[in-house]
């Protein structure tokens, strides 16, 4: 899936939850440029997500998953 004009991108989607309040969650995306489609978000994702929990040490990642990136504003 191609927009017109561009490389496809791919969400790499995940919830985190604070440490000290695992009920308070909310929803994150990290957007790339697709390469190999999925596969490479899948083995790339968790050293994402390490960074992002270096990053913002309060908050523990509940569930992730790679998706393409909607580009025509519906959502996914």
């Amino acid at each position: 899936m191609m927009p017109p004009g561009g490389a496809a991108m791919i969400e790499l989607f995940f919830i985190t939850c604070l440490a000290t309040a695992p009920d308070v969650c909310q929803p994150h995306s990290l957007l790339f440029e697709e390469r190999n489609g999925l596969f490479t978000c899948l083995l790339e994702g968790q050293n994402e997500l390490a960074r992002w929990v270096n990053a913002h040490p309060n908050d523990r990642v509940k569930e992730w998953k790679c998706r393409y990136a909607a580009t025509d504003g519906r959502k996914i």
